[in-house]
Order: C-alpha cells, then sequence, then structure tokens
C-alpha cells in the first residue's frame, strides 16, 4: 500500500490540478487511457482541425455565388489526419513524459483505477491511499441497443477520425452536436452522407428556431432521416453496412462503407466501484458535487464529465480550477460559477448558445421579449451573401436582462462571447446595445442590431 498527499484519476483537466501550490505535495495520478483526456485526443481539438479543413472545402465549393471560380476537387484524408495527430500525438505523450519524468514529486500509474474502501484506491496491483482523491476519469461514448450492432464494424468518435481512408458513404447514427459535426467533416471533404437519427430534429436540446434552421440547411447537405424507429445493421463479406429501419411508417433500407454511432456520452463513475467508497452519484450516474466541488465524503472532490452533464472541456477547466484552489486553501474555499456556461457545435453552419431557450424562459415566467435578427440583413452579411443564418436574443421585457442568446452562421462561437460577457457582468440589453461603438462593417453588427431590436 501507497500513501500520497493526493490522487487525481484522469489526466484531462485533472492533471491541470498540479500546479506551483503541490510542489511539496506527494502526488499520484492515475490514467488507464491516453494521456490527456477526450478533448486533446478524441474531442474537441483535433474534430476542430478536421471541421476547419471541411470548411475550406465548403467555401470552395461555393464561390461561384460570389463570381469566384473555386473548385473542391477532392481531399487528401490520409494528409489531413496525419497533420491533425500529426500535432496531437506528440502532445499527449509529452504531458505523459513529463509527469513521468519530469516532475519529481509526481508517480504515474498507467492503470485502471477503483475505489476498494473508503479512500483506497487500486490501480493495478498497487494499492493507494490519500488524504484528498480528485474524481477526474470524464466520460466515455454510449453505445445503444442496435439490433446486430455487435456483429458489425462500427466506429464511434473515438475512432472514426483515424480511418485509413475517407468513406465514399458514411452512415452517421445520431442528431447531437458530435453526429453533426462528422456529418459536417466528412461531408465536407467528399463522403456521401446519411444521418439517421430517432427524433424529427437536429440538434434538439437547441433552441427551437435554431434547431429547426439547422435542419433545414443540414437536409439541404445530406440525405437526412428523421423519426426512425426499429433498427437493425448487419454487414456483408464485402464490409458493406446496411441498416434497416422503419422511417414515416414505411421500412427502409440504407446501404453505407462505414458507421458511425454518435449518440452521446455517459459518465465513467460506473466503472470505478464508487458505491465501495461511499460516494454519492444521481440516478444518471454523475458523480454528486457541492459548489466547491467537494463529494459527500471528505477529501474527495471531482470535476468535469463525471459530475457535470454539460460536458463541456471549458466547464472542467473552471472546475478544475476550484478544485485545485480549495485543496491547497482549505481556510478559503471558492465554488464555481457556472451561470451563463456558453457552449457551440462546430458543424456548418456553426451553432452557439448561452441562458435559457425561448421555451425555457416562458416556462419560468418570464415576460419574454425575443429578436432574430437575420445576417443577411447587416453589410457584412450582404458581403457573403448569407440567406441562412440568424441570432436569436431572448430577454426579460421588464428588467432588460438578456435572458438567452442563439446564434447560428459564420463565427457563430465568436460572436456569441460579447454577449457572454454582458451577462455576466449584468448588463441590461440597452446597455449592451447602446454602451459601446461597434465596429462597421463587421459581423458584431449582427449582434448589435438584434440587440437594438430588443
Amino acid at each position: 500500500m501507497e500513501h500520497f498527499d493526493l490522487i487525481i484519476i484522469g489526466t484531462g483537466s485533472g492533471n491541470s490540478i498540479i500546479g506551483p501550490d503541490f510542489d511539496d505535495w506527494n502526488v499520484a495520478i492515475i490514467e488507464k487511457g491516453v494521456f490527456g483526456g477526450t478533448c486533446l485526443n478524441v474531442g474537441c481539438i483535433p474534430s476542430k482541425m478536421f471541421v476547419y479543413a471541411a470548411e475550406l472545402a465548403e467555401h470552395a465549393k461555393h464561390g461561384a455565388k460570389l463570381g469566384i471560380d473555386t473548385q473542391f476537387n477532392g481531399a487528401d484524408w490520409p494528409a489531413i489526419r496525419d497533420r491533425v495527430f500529426g500535432r496531437i500525438d506528440p502532445i499527449a505523450a509529452g504531458g505523459e513524459r513529463y509527469r513521468a519524468e519530469e516532475c519529481a514529486n509526481v508517480t504515474v500509474f498507467k492503470e485502471h483505477a477503483r475505489f476498494t474502501g473508503p479512500k483506497q484506491v487500486q490501480a493495478g496491483d498497487t494499492t493507494l491511499t490519500a488524504e484528498h482523491i480528485v474524481l477526474a476519469a470524464g466520460a466515455r461514448t454510449f453505445t445503444p441497443p442496435i439490433a446486430g450492432l455487435d456483429q458489425v464494424e462500427y466506429h464511434t468518435s473515438d475512432s472514426i477520425m483515424r480511418l485509413d481512408a475517407l468513406p465514399e458513404r458514411l452512415l452517421v447514427f445520431g442528431g447531437g452536436y458530435i453526429a453533426s459535426e462528422m456529418a459536417h467533416v466528412f461531408g465536407g471533404l467528399g463522403s456521401q452522407v446519411t444521418m439517421v437519427n430517432r427524433g424529427g430534429r437536429l440538434l434538439r436540446n437547441e433552441d427551437a428556431d435554431i434547431s429547426d434552421r439547422f435542419t433545414e440547411v443540414y437536409g439541404e447537405r445530406f440525405d437526412l432521416v428523421l423519426g426512425t424507429a426499429d433498427h437493425r445493421v448487419s454487414q456483408d463479406a464485402g464490409g458493406t453496412i446496411t441498416m434497416e429501419l422503419t422511417h414515416d411508417g414505411a421500412a427502409r433500407t440504407i446501404e453505407a462503407d462505414a458507421l458511425l454511432v454518435a449518440t452521446g456520452r455517459v459518465p465513467n463513475g460506473d466503472q470505478m466501484d464508487l458505491d465501495v467508497a461511499g460516494i454519492a452519484v444521481d440516478d444518471r450516474g454523475y458523480v454528486v458535487t457541492d459548489g466547491a466541488m467537494r463529494t459527500n465524503v471528505d477529501g474527495v472532490w471531482a470535476l468535469g464529465d463525471i459530475t457535470n452533464p454539460v460536458q463541456l472541456k471549458h466547464t472542467a477547466n473552471a472546475e478544475a480550477k476550484i478544485v485545485a484552489h480549495n485543496i491547497a486553501h482549505p481556510d478559503d474555499p471558492i465554488e464555481v460559477d457556472l451561470s451563463f456556461t456558453p457552449h457551440a457545435v462546430f458543424g456548418y453552419p456553426q451553432v452557439a448558445a448561452v441562458g435559457l431557450t425561448e421555451e425555457q424562459a416562458r416556462a419560468a415566467g418570464h415576460n419574454v421579449v425575443v429578436k432574430i435578427q437575420n445576417y443577411g440583413d447587416t453589410a457584412y452579411g450582404w458581403a457573403m451573401e448569407d440567406e441562412t443564418s440568424i441570432c436569436k436574443l431572448i430577454a426579460d421585457a421588464d428588467s432588460r436582462a438578456l435572458l438567452g442568446a442563439h446564434i447560428l452562421g459564420p463565427q457563430a462561437s465568436t460572436l456569441l462571447q460579447q454577449l457572454v460577457q454582458g451577462m455576466r457582468f449584468g448588463q441590461t440589453v440597452d446597455e449592451m446595445a447602446r454602451g459601446q461603438i461597434w465596429t462597421h462593417p463587421a459581423l458584431p453588427e449582427v449582434v448589435e442590431n438584434a440587440l437594438l431590436g430588443l
């Protein structure tokens, strides 16, 4: 049995906890997979590197409407893939090497972690104890019960980006952000994409106007098969995958060369025997914490996807800072504030949002006022010949507070941030609109005009 001052399970945002405050601590860090976590290796960073390449390909396809003779003549998939992972893989390996070889106070265990008692963790053949334990083990892809799936070679977001070749036909099962981003990547780079979803629209957790518009645009890009049931898959000797399903009350068959199952992610707490340590989880399997990121067991903390259903890297990073401070400064605890947490979907078009949807705002009893601003009604929208992009803002007519912001279109993730800042620091929509000088004729005028419309 080995005793440490601090045990960290997971090397995503958990790895960032080990700062100068812990130089004199004896630290163990446990990672059963690739060092660096989901974001670095199979999530945010590699996917956005692919997204950017696909975005350039889409621009090349549509130059004619601006009088430019551009074409998309195909993608060198291995070159794109190797550019992405040629940068990422050395970072992951370097991070592990740094912790294992250059941090004298850190011991790295490349093992699966599970609890064998209160504040007692088994990592391979070694039993570890510590005064403080941080659960930062993240989440994993969820595989739904599809008949025949266990007999088919299929991909999740963990593997799809490392394919050896671009599939001619890709079947994407799912309608959330991962499905939408990967459909854009492969469709943009030349695959024929079919998206199959149980629900009747894509990005169903977004504001209804955004979800409807996004679904409409994707319906022009891809073969959308929505509102489906009774799914069954099989694969022949040549590798062709067939999905049989019911759509609009009728049987339908879809053939593809590759299948991506993108139906969400689940927290990894159920793989760690948390009950043995008395650590509480909710009915969805997420570790329960308070605002200071403490679990119900003294000295055990949790952060990131294992505790937060939002499952965003920027929330995990914020939570890691809270945990690091509170462990190092027990007499001065602070709490995380996730009140105005933005999120973005890097599809084509992009989607970004913060705060309440219109439906949520009305359900909460607000005196709601709404403004939908078209990109195409601003000067830069004219420059882009944009006909589909929108900014939707939702405010309380009495307090003048901005309740929600939802943007669909180019640079949505960037345009949203000024609204996040205004909401975070308590500005009214009037102060946001008129209390600053907006650059003309830049794209932020879309946001300015939406605010003025309120």
